[in-house]
């Protein structure tokens, strides 16, 4: 295996979650490729046909504060985030199109490792609902073998019911 050109970690840490989409910004595609993101962009938008909806979206003001606040921890307080432009975000499509419309040997190789995160990451996560589905299996099957069990306890656990009164009382 090639060595690696950016340490797996760091490519995580560049992958958000965004309407629902694992997506990456385009200034840290930049910097990931060694270009600015004011040139990846205008290669961007010289092949828009390239990148519909589902490849690219771009960031409100407000989720480019949130995602910009979140990463910058040095922000003081009470001062905001300024965005000179709205940042755009790339799906797993969007980022294997930057492929072909960027065409620099550090691009491919940057590429390459992107998709083998983001294939990483879908294992990852297919592994996870695999196991949330077997222990959901596996309470079922729990609840079903110890419903007297469960049952017994449930009635100790109860209130008592109300105890009547023995005995006679007198009426005034």
């Amino acid at each position: 295996m090639s060595k690696e050109l950016i340490p797996h970690e760091i490519l995580e840490s560049k992958i958000l979650l965004i309407r629902g989409h694992k997506v990456m910004l385009d200034r840290d595609l930049a910097q990931l490729y060694g270009v600015e993101a004011k040139r990846l962009n205008e290669q961007v938008k010289r092949n828009r046909k390239r990148f519909p909806p589902d490849f690219m979206l771009q960031l409100t003001k407000e989720e480019g504060a949130n995602v910009l606040r979140s990463q910058n921890a040095t922000l003081k307080k009470g001062r905001g985030v300024h965005l000179k432009y709205l940042p755009y975000a790339f799906t797993e499509n969007g980022v294997a199109m930057l492929s072909s419309v960027l065409n620099s040997e550090r691009a491919i190789e940057v590429n390459i490792q992107i998709m083998r995160t983001f294939t990483k990451l879908r294992e990852l996560l297919a592994t996870h609902a695999g196991l949330r589905r077997k222990l959901a299996e596996m309470e079922k099957k729990y609840d079903y073998q110890f419903k007297v069990v469960f049952d017994a306890i449930k009635s100790l656990i109860a209130d008592p019911p109300p105890v009547k009164k023995i005995g006679f009382t007198a009426r005034s």
